[in-house]
């Protein structure tokens, strides 16, 4: 089987292996992919499915993983290694998605601590390994990032997961998109020539509201994402998403957003 899209729209679903059916403002051999991850396997977890469809389409797909994985030590011993660790697996497994290691950004925030990095503020630290142009937090991180890949089509994880590093993601991630398709910081690059479709995957929880379009994928490419998953050997807690993701077989769900400005004007009706 083909890689098959369905679009839900007001006038019903639209179906079709031709990806311009049915992603909004399709750019052809420009589309560019930009995945975002809190935690290294959330990508695989999330969106697998439709991270290999990208690669299978030929898309220049980029993941970057926002975390440094040192609270994800299952066993007393894993706690002086487990970054390390888990640089190397996250290396590995994209590896095998097919995405070339240039492609993938792997930043040093602590999880479990996002919350606290959320905004951009200036360090006077040589040594913090997060500075970009002087600077810290999510949005500086993620700003610069937009701008220096400059995507079509941005995944994040849903505003709903439980986990508090995926929901502060997520916020900030829309805020960066925000900042960067403007003129401030212009030391992060120059402004976003486009501003990208936003699209949500879930992990832990539904999503806030119906998911607004499904990817289909061969058997082949659903083993593909559990042996990428699988490429997490450090986690051993991983087992209870790969029996959901199981389940799923070859479909995976997506709720793009809208990314909208405030506009006064569209509430005049309701007065």
């Amino acid at each position: 089987m083909p890689i098959t899209f369905d679009l839900r729209t007001e006038q019903g679903t639209v179906t079709s292996d031709n990806p311009a059916d049915i992603w909004s403002d399709w750019q052809g051999g420009n589309e560019k992919w930009l995945f975002f991850a809190p935690h290294d396997d959330d990508i695989a977890a999330g969106a697998g499915l439709s991270f290999l469809a990208g690669v299978q389409l030929g898309v220049d797909v980029h993941a970057a993983v926002i975390t440094n994985g040192r609270m994800g030590y299952c066993l007393p011993e894993m706690f002086g290694t487990i970054k390390q660790v888990r640089y190397a697996e996250a290396r590995e497994s994209f590896r095998f998605l097919g995405m070339p290691l240039e492609n993938l950004y792997q930043f040093d925030y602590d999880d479990g601590d996002l919350p606290h990095k959320a905004g951009r503020w200036f360090t006077d630290d040589p040594n913090d390994t997060r500075a970009i142009a002087g600077a810290v937090g999510l949005q500086n991180t993620m700003t610069w990032l937009l701008r220096k890949v400059n995507p079509t089509r941005v995944f994040m994880p849903n505003r709903l997961d439980l986990h508090p590093d995926h929901s502060i993601v997520n916020s900030e991630l829309i805020m960066s998109v925000f900042h960067a398709q403007g003129q401030i910081w212009p030391e992060l690059g120059p402004p976003l020539a486009i501003i990208p479709k936003l699209y949500e995957y879930a992990t832990y929880n539904d999503f806030i509201s119906a998911p607004t379009l499904r990817v289909r994928v061969s058997d082949d490419l659903v083993e593909k994402r559990l042996a990428a998953l699988a490429l997490y050997k450090s986690q051993l807690q991983i087992d209870l998403v790969v029996n959901e993701i199981r389940k799923a077989g070859g479909s995976e769900y997506l709720l793009e957003m809208a990314f909208q400005i405030f506009q006064a004007t569209k509430y005049e009706s309701l007065f």
